[in-house]
């Protein structure tokens, strides 16, 4: 009740109203665990973070960027912002999930307003789904009650049970608003390799025709992404409502990586280490990955992910 006088007293101070509004807000937020306060929007951070620190992604790039931007700086949004991240393993879905989290809270990921599932860790048997749903739909309600503008990371969507996901689906609409809390300013995201398949042969079509990969668009895969990821045997959006409801804002496709991109995250990783002039083991970490198809060996079979393991044994 404290906090709400203190919020109601700040208009009636005029011409001070700014200077002494500064004063009240640290105030206000050093005595409160409100998300507001720790709800820090950084665009133009995520955007840089984004260009400069993920390589070979140019379509996850625009469209996060741009899809965050526009959904933060709508002040009323018609819908929550629905992100779902498919690709390859180790070609950078979680690291952007985590780069949007911590350009938008103060304390990342680590906010308590930032919620991430894990499937075989939150949802592991499958013989539970009723229960797992009920455990869900209360989670996000409560959460979003708490704090309006609360993330929510579906990890490894593909090892969820199907069916589950779906208790969502009230949530994402355009109309959802109970007990005066607005539920249209969080925010969900899902991170899936199902339709890497079809991302692949995207790309290695215009590899074989000769057609840069920068020049592949978003639209040429959105709908492609989502009837593969519906008509998966298994994962959390098989034959999901979400998908059938068209409940997804945006499907972001994260592109198979080629040895220019490997060696650019190990180059990445040196420099992290205090190493960058190491262009030894940029050339050598980048010779002993794995990559595909057998015909040609375009593309890394595992992406970034074991680069630093890589990487101790070259050093």
């Amino acid at each position: 009740m404290w906090r709400r006088c203190l919020w109601a007293l700040l208009p009636l101070l005029g011409p001070w109203f700014r200077p002494v509004h500064g004063v009240f807000q640290k105030l206000y937020c050093s005595l409160s665990d409100s998300c507001e306060c720790d709800f820090k929007p950084d665009l133009r951070g995520l955007e840089w973070d984004l260009y400069r620190n993920v390589f070979g992604q140019h379509l996850a790039q625009d469209a996060v960027s741009q899809e965050v931007s526009a959904f933060i700086r709508t002040k009323s949004p018609e819908r929550p912002l629905v992100l779902s991240l498919h690709g390859g393993s180790g070609t950078g879905k979680t690291l952007v999930s985590s780069m949007l989290v911590s350009h938008l809270y103060g304390s990342g990921v680590n906010s308590p307003h930032v919620h991430r599932f894990i499937p075989t860790l939150h949802f592991p048997r499958k013989e539970r789904v009723h229960q797992y749903r009920v455990a869900l739909k209360d989670w996000v309600q409560g959460n979003l009650t708490a704090c309006a503008r609360s993330v929510f990371l579906f990890d490894e969507m593909e090892n969820m049970p199907p069916g589950l996901i779906d208790v969502l689906e009230p949530f994402l609409g355009p109309s959802h608003v109970v007990y005066s809390t607005n539920y249209r300013k969080a925010i969900y995201v899902f991170i899936s390799t199902v339709g890497e398949r079809v991302i692949s042969t995207v790309t290695l079509d215009a590899w074989n025709s000769g057609r840069d990969r920068d020049e592949i668009r978003l639209n040429e895969l959105q709908e492609a992404i989502s009837q593969e990821a519906f008509n998966s045997t298994h994962g959390g959006l098989s034959r999901s409502r979400i998908l059938s409801q068209s409940l997804v804002t945006v499907f972001v496709p994260f592109l198979p990586l080629t040895r220019v991109h490997v060696e650019r995250c190990v180059q990445a990783q040196l420099c992290q280490r205090g190493q960058c002039e190491r262009s030894d083991v940029v050339q050598a970490v980048g010779g002993a990955m794995s990559y595909s198809p057998k015909l040609g060996h375009y593309f890394s079979s595992t992406g970034c992910k074991a680069i630093p393991a890589k990487i101790n044994l070259y050093l």
